[in-house]
């Protein structure tokens, strides 16, 4: 595995052809970045007096804005995930308080709670659309920043021991050995999850530039609203305007940002020879090829590696593997967290006891069992289809570069575009609703599965396959001791954020409409739908209190439990 910084640069300014290209088209996305961020910051007047046109003409404008959220969302996901994962993945203690928090927040609707971020943005930002755009911002943020937390998590835990015992013989820091060894290592899944990270924000998107709270109505200038609108006036030429710009938006960032990421993070690859078609990418060999912008990002990067090599904290010692005793620190914080979990549990029975009655707990219980068995049964029906697919996919860099951009297309297709044709299939037809809102529900948490996947069987070392060719490993035995091992920490990382993720999609899969047409499915999701619809807030609170309290039991005894065995008994190296 390479160096994360980049090679030492010459003094010498050189400037070539390929600048007067790659400078142009750099002045030409900050101008349009430029202007689009300057209408974030209009008066809220301004919403009234411009409102939204299903004019294709005006689509260009919406794309820019929308791409220009999606992307501010992912810095704050990015450093989230960089300060909670790493704080999650290397002390106990946070551990503990951490991840079922994060198992409670990714569990949380996004929809039921964004008509409060609104309110609350407003308030800061009084009379400005910035405090409406940020409520739009925190909604994307929560649907990009837990599959990224989840990924890093998983490789720092998965960590190889030989690498770990390297920073320790060549006395590298703490710090240092977070930014030369855990970060490069954890790179190429990492990537992957952010791609996923960006597919799925477009799903907020769509519900979070059209927001409505009490009896006013918050439309941003973006694809969602423009999707939203279309769809209220059952406008299908205009769903198919919104589809076609999706289209070219994602086709534009996967070749001009994630494409050559994925490529440059090849280098970080943990293997002992180089693979036999490592991934490219044309916009990254003109970047390679511009001199000015090459000495800059150089010199860029040799600040960035000082940065990096700074001596701070303690230097890198080899874990033993063993459980340490436990500390009078440990016995603190334990009491603490219970005294905690005590105080919460009795302001939980307060207000069932006073607002809704223990009836009613019983009747969402029985509910979130319904949407259970729908989440587990499509998440082991989509671990069963795409798993060989995304191992297919990874080990092929060149059929990965061909399915990568086709993948971001679908797994950021709103899911509430396919709805519509959904609820007309369902009524025409006369299915069973019970059973089509699970396969409805699997459209969104499928991709999730297949991108950690491809991101799994994409990191297998070039070496370990090269054995298997030498020794003729195929069939069941290829898969049962060298792909499934390999691939199983990334598997469980998706199958994970898309069982948190389905659980949220349960609100709009169970009660979908199309004008006057209706389908319901009994679950936890309905309950939750319909309530926000009736404008009943406790049993909203009730409704989402037991959907977190579901997930965070089965992810504390399930999905936990096989984390470990990923990270003990399945670690390579």
């Amino acid at each position: 595995m390479r160096s994360i910084f980049y090679p030492a640069h010459s003094r010498r300014l050189r400037i070539t052809f390929w600048d007067f290209v790659a400078a142009p088209l750099f002045l030409f996305l900050f101008v349009l970045f430029a202007l689009s961020a300057k209408g974030m910051f209009a008066p809220l007047q301004t919403m009234q007096s411009t409102p939204i046109s299903l004019d294709p003409a005006y689509l260009p404008g919406y794309a820019l804005r929308t791409t220009l959220r999606l992307f501010l969302a992912l810095i704050p996901s990015m450093l989230f995930t960089l300060v909670v994962g790493t704080l999650a993945a290397k002390s106990r203690r946070a551990e503990q308080f951490v991840m079922p928090l994060l198992d409670i927040l990714q569990s949380v609707p996004v929809l039921g709670y964004i008509s409060f971020t609104v309110t609350a943005f407003l308030t800061l930002f009084p009379g400005s659309m910035f405090g409406v755009e940020c409520a739009a911002l925190f909604a994307v943020f929560t649907g990009q920043v837990w599959n990224m937390t989840f990924s890093l998590y998983q490789s720092l835990k998965s960590l190889p021991n030989e690498l770990s015992e390297a920073s320790a013989v060549f006395r590298l820091t703490v710090w240092q050995k977070f930014w030369r060894v855990e970060l490069p290592f954890a790179a190429p899944g990492l990537l992957w999850n952010t791609m996923m990270s960006m597919s799925g924000g477009w799903f907020f998107i769509v519900a979070s530039e059209a927001i409505t709270v009490g009896d006013k109505e918050f439309t941003l200038p973006g694809v969602g609203s423009y999707v939203n609108l279309a769809i209220l006036q059952r406008d299908l030429g205009a769903v198919g305007w919104a589809v076609l710009a999706m289209a070219v938006v994602i086709v534009l960032y996967d070749q001009l940002f994630f494409r050559p990421l994925v490529a440059w993070a090849d280098k970080f690859k943990y293997e002992l020879s180089a693979g036999v078609r490592p991934p490219s990418s044309w916009f990254l060999n003109l970047l390679k090829r511009a001199g000015l912008l090459k000495q800059v990002s150089g010199r860029i990067g040799s600040i960035a590696g000082r940065f990096m090599m700074l001596r701070l904290g303690p230097l890198c010692a080899v874990d033993a593997g063993e459980p340490r005793p436990t500390s009078s620190g440990d016995r603190v914080f334990q009491v603490v967290a219970a005294l905690a979990a005590l105080g919460g549990a009795y302001g939980v029975f307060l207000f069932i006891d006073a607002s809704v009655g223990w009836d009613e707990v019983g009747k969402t219980f029985i509910l979130g069992m319904y949407t259970g068995l729908r989440v587990l049964a499509l998440i082991v029906l989509s671990c069963l289809i795409w798993t060989p697919v995304g191992v297919a996919v990874g080990l092929r860099p060149k059929l990965a570069e061909t399915v990568q951009t086709l993948a971001q297309f679908l797994s950021a297709f709103p899911a509430n575009l396919i709805y519509p044709v959904a609820v007309v299939a369902i009524v025409t037809w006369g299915l069973n609703s019970e059973i089509w809102v699970t396969a409805v529900m699997m459209l969104g948490a499928q991709w999730y599965i297949m991108f950690n996947v491809i991101a799994g069987a994409a990191a297998i070392p070039n070496d370990l396959l090269e054995a298997c060719g030498v020794f003729r490993i195929k069939g069941w035995i290829w898969w049962r001791r060298v792909v499934i091992p390999a691939i199983f920490p990334y598997l469980i990382t998706g199958a994970l954020t898309a069982w948190g993720g389905v659980w949220n999609a349960s609100i709009v899969a169970e009660y979908m409409t199309w004008g006057r047409d209706e389908v319901q499915a009994d679950g936890l999701g309905y309950y939750i739908a319909y309530y926000t619809d009736k404008g009943d807030f406790a049993k909203i609170a009730l409704g989402v209190g037991m959907m977190s309290l579901i997930v965070v039991l089965v992810n504390r005894f399930g999905w936990r439990r096989l984390y470990e065995i990923s990270a003990d008994k399945l670690r390579m190296g």
